[in-house]
This record gives C-alpha cells, sequence and structure tokens, in this order.
C-alpha cells in the first residue's frame, strides 16, 4: 500500500511539474508575442509617412492680409511648424509687386528675397500657386493668349525659386464643349513655354470644370505633354456658382469627391490637403483623410502633400497643426 501510495504522489508531482513547465511556456510564448506586437506597433509609429510635409501659404493669407503678417517671413513660419518645403500664392505679393515701376525689377527683387528666406530657414521651395493673371480657357483667343503671357514671368520665377511648377486657374468659361477646346489650348501654349524652364503646369481642381475631375483628366490628357499635370485637392468640389461667379456661393458640387481625387490621381505632381474643421478626436469634419491617404498612396505618389487649412474657428495657425497632425495620424 505504501508503495503504490508513493507512486501515486510521484506521478502527481510529475504532473504538477509538467504543467507548471507546460505554464511557463506558454506564458513565455505569450510574453514573446506581447513584446513582438508591440514592437511592431512602435516601429509603425515611428515609421515616417508615404509622403513628405509642405504648407500652402494661403494658409496664412488671413495673418498676412488683415493681420499685418509679412508674406516674406513664409518659410520661417513654415519651417518653424516643422514643414520640409512650401507653396507660395502669387497674389500674396502683388502689394510688393506693385512698389516697382518696373515689373521686371519687381519680379527680381521678390525672387531674390525668397530665395534668401528659404535658403535662411532651411526649407525646400516647390511651386507657385498663380492667381489673377486671367482665364487660359477663355474663349477669346486674344484674351487667352494675353493669360498665357501673363503667366510666363511666374514660370521664369518659379525656375529661380528652384521650384518644380506653377499651379494655374482653368477659368474662361462654363461651357463644356467650348472649354474642352480653349482650355486645351491656353494649357498647351503656356506648357510649351514651361518646359524650356523645366517647370510643370498643374491644374488644380479649383471650381468651376476644373473641379468636374473626368473633364478636367481629359483635358490633361488631351494636352498630350509631360510637363501638363494636375495637383488634386481633398476640397474645392463647386463646379457651379451663383450668377456665374468665379467664387461665392455654390450651386453644384461634383457628387464623390474621392472618385474625383482617384480620377485626378494618375498625373498628380502635387496634392493638396484641404481642410476646415475638426471634431473632438482632431478629424477634420467633412473628409475621410484615411480613405484619402490610401487613394493618394495607392496610385504610388510619394511626393509632398500641401497643408491647406481654410477654416474660421480655429486660428490659422491651430488649424494648420490640426491638419499636419491629422495627416500624420491618418498616415499610420
Amino acid at each position: 500500500m505504501k508503495i503504490q501510495k508513493s507512486s501515486q504522489n510521484l506521478a502527481f508531482l510529475l504532473s504538477l511539474v509538467l504543467m507548471f513547465t507546460m505554464t511557463c511556456k506558454d506564458e513565455s510564448k505569450n510574453s514573446e508575442q506581447t513584446k513582438d506586437q508591440t514592437e511592431v506597433m512602435e516601429a509603425e509609429m515611428n515609421t515616417p509617412p508615404f509622403f513628405k510635409l509642405s504648407l500652402a501659404q494661403w494658409s496664412i493669407h488671413n495673418m498676412i492680409m488683415n493681420e499685418g503678417v509679412d508674406p516674406f517671413d513664409f518659410a520661417k513660419l513654415a519651417k518653424s511648424w516643422g514643414f520640409e518645403g512650401i507653396e507660395y500664392v502669387s497674389q500674396l505679393y502683388s502689394a510688393e509687386l506693385a512698389k516697382y515701376e518696373s515689373p521686371e525689377a519687381g519680379m527680381q527683387e521678390l525672387v531674390n528675397r525668397l530665395n534668401k528666406e528659404s535658403q535662411k530657414a532651411g526649407i525646400e521651395n516647390l511651386l507657385i500657386m498663380v492667381d489673377d493673371e486671367g482665364g487660359l480657357a477663355d474663349p477669346d483667343e486674344a484674351k487667352r493668349n494675353q493669360a498665357v503671357e501673363n503667366h510666363k514671368k511666374w514660370v521664369d520665377a518659379a525656375a529661380a525659386l528652384g521650384c518644380h511648377s506653377i499651379r494655374v486657374n482653368t477659368f474662361g468659361t462654363n461651357d463644356p464643349e467650348v472649354w474642352m477646346v480653349t482650355v486645351v489650348d491656353g494649357l498647351k501654349k503656356l506648357s510649351e513655354y514651361a518646359a524650356t524652364k523645366n517647370i510643370n503646369v498643374l491644374c488644380e481642381n479649383h471650381g468651376w470644370l476644373s473641379s468636374d475631375a473626368p473633364k478636367m483628366m481629359q483635358a490633361i490628357k488631351d494636352v498630350n505633354m509631360a510637363n501638363c499635370g494636375s495637383l488634386p485637392d481633398f476640397g474645392n468640389w463647386c463646379i457651379k456658382r451663383k450668377a456665374g461667379e468665379n467664387w461665392g456661393e455654390c450651386l453644384e458640387t461634383y457628387p464623390d469627391k474621392y472618385e474625383g481625387i482617384k480620377i485626378l490621381m494618375p498625373s498628380a505632381m502635387a496634392v493638396s490637403a484641404k481642410s476646415y474643421d475638426f471634431d473632438a478626436d482632431g478629424n477634420e469634419t467633412t473628409i475621410d483623410y484615411v480613405k484619402m491617404l490610401q487613394i493618394v498612396k495607392d496610385a504610388g505618389y510619394t511626393g509632398y502633400i500641401g497643408v491647406e487649412y481654410e477654416g474660421n474657428r480655429l486660428s490659422e495657425e491651430d488649424g494648420i497643426l490640426a491638419t499636419k497632425n491629422l495627416l500624420i495620424k491618418a498616415a499610420r
């Protein structure tokens, strides 16, 4: 009986040892798996996004136009907010250019100062968004040709600044049949000149027929030049405004902004991340940034994405930083 009891005790002890060993192995395995998962998550959180961050100068247009901020401080401000590149807006330098009797002298001085400030800040000049230089799709050929001429000085300025592109508008008519002919003519003439300076001409969805993505993409295809491309903007989808104005009350919008971005991405040489307002979690209230960035990434785009805050609830600085943070969060 004693021998049988001893055998039973030994078997019990061995089973306990086996159970303890198995438990330790399981805990060790689980611990290793948890550690691996944690390391993967940390690596993902620390991995840079698939794009670089730039700042569109329009994000601070109220600071410049209403609050007295010097437009030449743009490079310094953008760098202090953590951006690597900057996108100028031509109209924010109109007052500066008006000081000179000679337009050529004024533009040369503008370029010199912008180069000096960007070099001092250690930030890259990327493009110039050109406004108020005439309709590149104007049905009147003389006016259309003049618009092309007006844009050439900004092509020259972009080249002197080391930018890769200018962004243009394609206003002139909202008649699709007329526009498709005139916009191709205007864009082709400007792109031919820009090609001699190694500058791209980018069409943004910026209102009217440019916000009708299939039509804008067809126009770019019809121009058929390597330096004529698109600048998809997450916002700006109004295709018809009250009284036929370029800006103001919107009467009709392109039905699917995500489809629009997908259509424009194959010819994209820059991307603009528009934002208007944010919820308590820091998400844009009208645009799904994760969905947008997935479309951009799926298109194989790895260049700069420019922050362009246009809201009025947050200050421009806070809106810029909120957009920048959202882009980084959404990319993860």
